[in-house]
């Protein structure tokens, strides 16, 4: 059974930083395509930053610069640091694989205060 378990989420400023961390079991995620989405209240889910098989990543405009997905494949987890945070960032953000399984983590509330 996979499961995917996010956390690191808080309330921060604006400009301030949040590391978050997905820990999986049931699956390897250097097996996948991984990402990190995000959804605020009253919007789609969107995909914000993904990793390929090969390491690759691919961030959206909103976040360039700013997020960092590293993966620690020894540990089976993926991380996002998120720096110079804007209150537009906040949201729960959620990790799956790209295209995304048919269920969801929980997430992690990430608030960011302006």
């Amino acid at each position: 059974q996979v499961q995917l378990v996010e956390s690191g989420g808080g309330l921060v400023q604006t400009g301030g930083s949040l590391r978050l961390s997905c820990a999986a079991s049931g699956i390897r995620l250097n097996f996948f395509t991984m990402g990190w989405y995000r959804q605020a209240p009253g919007k789609q889910r969107e995909l914000v930053a993904s990793i390929t098989r090969g390491g690759i990543t691919n961030y959206a405009d909103s976040v360039k610069g700013r997020f960092t997905f590293s993966r620690d494949i020894s540990k089976n987890t993926i991380d996002l640091q998120m720096n110079s945070l804007k209150p537009e960032d906040t949201a729960v953000y959620y990790c799956n694989k790209f295209p995304a399984f048919d269920f969801w983590g929980q997430g992690t509330q990430v608030t960011v205060s302006s």
